[in-house]
């Protein structure tokens, strides 16, 4: 079983015994509480459930407990979660131009949207293979994000909100909505030449987001504050001694540097370069969650990262800010900070690339251009994913899984574009084909050599890397078609 079952569990257990003073305190199992405050009393709320299926799975000194009754109550409340998704990617669906001709309801844009969403490869093997609660937190922001688009401001912003403070990993597309609701909520009206109208400033419109954020946060972290352990709650939410990167590399930027570093480091110890006796062994590839220090290349601290990450966010906020195009603008500034954060951030999880392919499925089915960067995404990060389901009988499972999901996403997008150009130039299809070795080579013949005593690390490490540079890959071509498709309006204007 994947260890987010213990970890769930534990949580249960906490949150159900304990008073409020010490959920974020307690440290009995190395899985503590590190979701802010909203997650942890939903964590409250399903134990009170639980009691009913297994009481000793509320039991804190349990660890490592498991059984029928335990594993079938997380699974079906993962399932019953999910109500909130279906119904948020049904309010998306009436969000879609649904203007398109199509010859039967199989190739109407509004339809593929829902199966790209619900039946979305990612999510479905990390929540119910895996298993995690992401359903109902993406049904909290694909909420949001369609009463944006419907205009109702003032929910999407209540709901983001409380999203924040259920899980923080959300913070990666603030920006995107921050400036949105600034821009085109506080600013009641443009002029003729679409650059802002100062005049229409609501300073009641700004005050009213306000109060929204403030009641929100006052509701989560009051509690906290009065205790005095506000303090305490943050450094359980923003851990930064777990490391630049995760047990294995997420497909980031750092992946690359990391290899990077490695490659230099066996480069320098051949040429004598580099000592080595004073050289850690496996200080990355270790498959540990730990602070490493690089060998060759500059050492990378969380500042760092945090100066990159805003520096790759800051274009696409430039734009939604003077550019907003609505809805559709709001959307591409929403999928390039979710994608900046996943490249430059700290710690990042492979399954954080989620953040960026489900709002990225909205765009997908409005532009040959974005379906095209939408697949190479998809393929590419669902692929990055393949290690989370390690055991043999799993295998088939999951690649049974993803050729579904993948045929379908390529057919139904093709078919809907089918009077435009290809969606993929032949070095992007070669470089997805390759996909197909790969996971032969990590999956099958790896595993029958003697290297596997010798270089564990190696699939991972290859499965990272070549990822990364597809993700890479997409992160600059949307940047590329987001700027090139506002500087000529702009332009224009002037």
């Amino acid at each position: 079983y994947s260890t987010d079952f213990e970890v769930h569990r534990n949580w249960l257990a906490i949150t159900h015994n304990l008073p409020l003073s010490q959920w974020y305190y307690e440290a009995t199992s190395e899985w503590t509480l590190d979701y802010p405050p909203f997650f942890a009393w939903f964590e409250y709320a399903l134990s009170h459930v639980a009691k009913y299926f297994d009481p000793q799975m509320l039991v804190i000194e349990n660890l490592n407990y498991t059984s029928r009754a335990t594993i079938f109550f997380q699974r079906l409340s993962v399932i019953f979660t999910d109500i909130l998704f279906i119904y948020a990617v049904h309010e998306c669906c009436r969000c879609v131009n649904g203007k398109r001709a199509a010859k039967d309801i199989l190739e109407k844009p509004t339809f593929i949207l829902a199966v790209l969403l619900l039946w979305n490869f990612g999510l479905l093997i990390v929540d119910h293979i895996h298993f995690q609660y992401n359903g109902f937190l993406f049904g909290l922001m694909l909420l949001s994000v369609a009463r944006l688009c419907q205009k109702r401001y003032l929910e999407g912003a209540l709901l983001f909100a409380v999203l924040l403070h259920f899980k923080h990993i959300y913070m990666y597309v603030a920006p995107a909505y921050g400036i949105y609701l600034l821009r085109c909520y506080c600013f009641t009206a443009n002029n003729a030449d679409g650059s802002l109208k100062w005049r229409s400033f609501s300073f009641l419109h700004l005050t009213l987001l306000g109060l929204i954020v403030c009641l929100v946060s006052a509701l989560s972290l009051g509690p906290f504050l009065v205790l005095g352990q506000l303090p305490q709650v943050v450094s359980r939410l923003f851990p930064f001694k777990r490391g630049l990167c995760h047990a294995y590399w997420a497909p980031n930027f750092w992946a690359l540097y990391n290899a990077m570093d490695k490659a230099l480091t066996i480069l320098g110890l051949k040429c004598n370069f580099l000592d080595h006796t004073k050289i850690p062994k496996a200080s990355m590839t270790g498959g540990l969650v730990q602070e490493f220090q690089h060998t060759v290349l500059p050492s990378v601290t969380p500042l760092a990262t945090l100066i990159c990450t805003l520096i790759a966010i800051l274009p696409s906020v430039f734009c939604l800010w003077f550019k907003p195009q609505g809805p559709r603008g709001f959307l591409q500034c929403l999928v390039l900070c979710a994608l900046s954060s996943f490249m430059f951030g700290w710690h990042v999880h492979e399954k954080a690339i989620l953040l960026a392919i489900l709002p990225l499925s909205l765009l997908s089915i409005q532009r040959a251009k974005d379906a095209g960067i939408y697949l190479i995404l998809t393929t590419t990060g669902h692929f990055s994913l393949f290690p989370l389901l390690f055991t043999p009988p799993e295998l088939p499972i999951k690649i049974l899984l993803m050729l579904l999901f993948t045929v379908y996403s390529f057919s139904s997008l093709k078919s809907l574009f089918r009077r435009e150009k290809p969606l993929l130039n032949w070095l992007e299809t070669i470089y997805l084909i390759q996909l197909v070795p790969l996971e032969i080579f990590c999956e099958i013949i790896f595993p029958l050599t003697s290297w596997k005593w010798h270089f564990p690390f190696l699939p991972l490490l290859l499965t990272s890397v070549y990822c990364a540079l597809g993700v890479t890959y997409v992160w600059l071509k949307l940047y590329v078609s987001v700027l090139t498709e506002r500087i000529p309006v702009r332009q224009k204007a002037e």
